[in-house]
C-alpha cells in the first residue's frame, strides 16, 4: 500500500491574504500560526492549525508557478477551494509504489517557509501528481522534512477544532475508488447509492476526517472537483452566537441528517466555499 497517512492540508487561492486572514479568524475563531512566503513560487500564505489537518490562504505576489496557479484558479472558478494535499512518511516509497502501479511522475520537488512573525523555518517534500490521478483537481503529495506548525494552545468551545470532512465531486465514482482506495491505500468506509438524487456517495477516512465524495455519473469527460467543507464545534450554539455577532450570515441550528449532530451553514464571508457547521452530541 502506498504509505498515505493524513489529508495533509487544504489549499484555498484568494487575491487579498490580508483581508482572508482577518475573514477566517473571525470564522474560525482561532488566530493562524503561520503567515510566510515561497518567494521562489510567488506567493505569500497564512495557515490554521487544527487537531487534524491545517488550513492555507494562498495569494499571489510576484511570478511563479505558486503565482499561476493561483491566479487561474482564481481566474477560472473565483477565489475559493483551490488545492487538497495528502501526506506521506516517505514520498521516495510512494513515489515508486505509485510509479509501479503504471502512474508517470517527475522528480521529488523541495519546498522551505519562513514564518514571518517569529523567523521559524519549515522545509518539506512535494511529489505533484500526474492528471490521470487528479483528474482535474489540483493535489500533491507532501512530506515534512523539517521543522512544524505550532498548534493553538487551546480551542474555546466557539471555535472550530476539527476538519470533520471535505466535500469532492466527480461523475466517476469507479475510477475515484481505483484511485484513493487501490493506488492511494485510504480506506473506502461508506459506499452507498442515494436513491433520492440518483446519485453515489463515497466516503474515505484517514486522521480522523472524511473526504466525502458526491458521485453523478454523466457522459461528460471524467473531472473531480473540490466543493465544500463541514467543520466540528464542541458548541455550536455558542459557535453560532460568535459568527452572528461578527456579522456572519449563518443559518439557525438544527438537527443534522447523522444521528446525534446538530448543524448550521455560514452564508457569507466563506470564498465560495460552502461551509458546514457541525457539533457531535454524542462525543
Amino acid at each position: 500500500m502506498v504509505m498515505i497517512n493524513k489529508l495533509d492540508h487544504l489549499i484555498v487561492s484568494v487575491k487579498d491574504i490580508s483581508e482572508a486572514e482577518e475573514n477566517f479568524t473571525k470564522l474560525f475563531g482561532m488566530n493562524p500560526v503561520w503567515r510566510g512566503e515561497h518567494s521562489e513560487l510567488g506567493t505569500v500564505n497564512c495557515i490554521f492549525n487544527f487537531n487534524n489537518t491545517y488550513f492555507e490562504l494562498l495569494a499571489a505576489k510576484g511570478k511563479g508557478l505558486g503565482a499561476n496557479l493561483v491566479k487561474q484558479s482564481i481566474e477560472a472558478k473565483g477565489e475559493g477551494l483551490t488545492g487538497i494535499v495528502l501526506g506521506t512518511n516517505n514520498i521516495e516509497a510512494s513515489k515508486e509504489q505509485l510509479s509501479k502501479k503504471g502512474y508517470n511522475f517527475g522528480d521529488v520537488s523541495s519546498g522551505e517557509g519562513i514564518d514571518f512573525d517569529n523567523n521559524e523555518e519549515r522545509r518539506w517534500k512535494n511529489l505533484f501528481l500526474p492528471n490521470d490521478l487528479t483528474r482535474g483537481m489540483f493535489s500533491f503529495l507532501i512530506e515534512h522534512s523539517h521543522g512544524q506548525l505550532p498548534m493553538p494552545e487551546f480551542f474555546p468551545d466557539s471555535s472550530i477544532h476539527k476538519l470533520d470532512h471535505v466535500v469532492v465531486n466527480t461523475n466517476d465514482p469507479d475510477g475515484f475508488i481505483e484511485i484513493y482506495r487501490d493506488a492511494y491505500g485510504i480506506r473506502l468506509a461508506l459506499d452507498q447509492t442515494v436513491e433520492k438524487w440518483g446519485g453515489r456517495m463515497l466516503f474515505f477516512r484517514l486522521n480522523k476526517t472524511t473526504i466525502e465524495v458526491i458521485a453523478k455519473e454523466d457522459n461528460n469527460s471524467v473531472e473531480d472537483s473540490l466543493w465544500g467543507m463541514a467543520w466540528d464545534v464542541n458548541n455550536l450554539e455558542a459557535a453560532h452566537k460568535r459568527l452572528s455577532n461578527e456579522g456572519f450570515e449563518i443559518t439557525p441550528v438544527k438537527e443534522g441528517r447523522k444521528p446525534d449532530t446538530l448543524v448550521a451553514t455560514v452564508k457569507s464571508n466563506t470564498y465560495n466555499i460552502p461551509t458546514l457547521l457541525i457539533q457531535h452530541l454524542s462525543s
